[in-house]
């Protein structure tokens, strides 16, 4: 039987999500039901939330885990009083943080991802759009204004890292691809040259980048596994030639990679 694990908000979920998927991972040998509950931010809400808990134990008869990041205190009370095993990250650190700061928190609902910042958000579009804009090498006029360039084979995880930094970062990340056509005579195109400093390769493992291809391109050259061992051969010795900095993809989420990125560049994230 799956444990029940329900991730409540009075806005969109995502902090608590993140911090108590953190923490469930490191049980490995438990299986887990999640259920997201956004915006409960009344207390009718938080008893119709405390009903799904308590039935899901009736269900399962084993004790709810909920992580909460509800601010309003009687709310928090509410879903306090579910019978689960209730983790309140907001309760957990206000506390301390009011103390040490000297000030008594605001109890602003939302405030994590507001939209007060209009530059803040505006960044983050900007990036966003950036990141689709330049894609794939759809067009290399915009490097200039790029703050890193992701380079590698087809499919090794460019565009999804390019999005994850521009959303997560507000980087401007452009990615552009080494096709089977590049790889007799590998160099650095002359488009790229001008932009060496801020060039990051992706690399990843062969049977991985079979795999992945051959998904979408079943039985052709492009997915054949000897295609994809000489590509990312080709691909890594450019890597050492041109001394650019790269990572493996093969065990990597984005998180970790955009990560990475940064560190290894120094690029500065943006905070929203």
């Amino acid at each position: 039987m799956k444990r029940k694990v329900f991730f409540i908000s009075d806005r969109t979920g995502i902090t608590a999500e993140m911090f108590g998927q953190s923490l469930l991972s490191q049980f490995e040998g438990t299986d887990f039901d999640e259920t997201t509950l956004p915006y409960i931010d009344s207390i009718k809400k938080a008893n119709k939330a405390c009903d799904l808990i308590k039935q899901s134990e009736q269900e399962s008869n084993l004790r709810p885990i909920v992580f909460d990041t509800i601010v309003t205190p009687e709310i928090r009370k509410v879903i306090q009083a579910s019978g689960a095993l209730v983790l309140d990250f907001f309760h957990t650190f206000i506390g301390p943080l009011e103390t040490e700061l000297g000030e008594t928190s605001g109890f602003r609902v939302g405030k994590t991802h507001s939209l007060d910042d209009g530059k803040a958000y505006d960044s983050r579009i900007e990036s966003v759009n950036f990141a689709l804009n330049n894609d794939d090498g759809i067009t290399t006029r915009h490097y200039d204004q790029a703050d890193v360039i992701l380079v590698g084979v087809s499919r090794c995880g460019k565009t999804p890292t390019s999005l994850y930094m521009a959303m997560q970062f507000g980087i401007k990340a452009a990615n552009y691809p080494f096709t089977e056509d590049d790889m007799e005579k590998l160099t650095l195109p002359e488009n790229l040259k001008k932009y060496k400093s801020k060039i990051f390769g992706l690399t990843i493992n062969p049977g991985r980048l079979h795999e992945i291809r051959t998904e979408r391109k079943a039985n052709s050259r492009y997915a054949s596994l000897q295609q994809c061992q000489y590509e990312v051969r080709e691909v890594e010795a450019l890597y050492r030639r041109e001394k650019i900095p790269n990572l493996n993809t093969t065990r990597r989420s984005v998180e970790e990679l955009a990560t990475k990125i940064l560190a290894t560049t120094g690029i500065k994230r943006k905070v929203f």
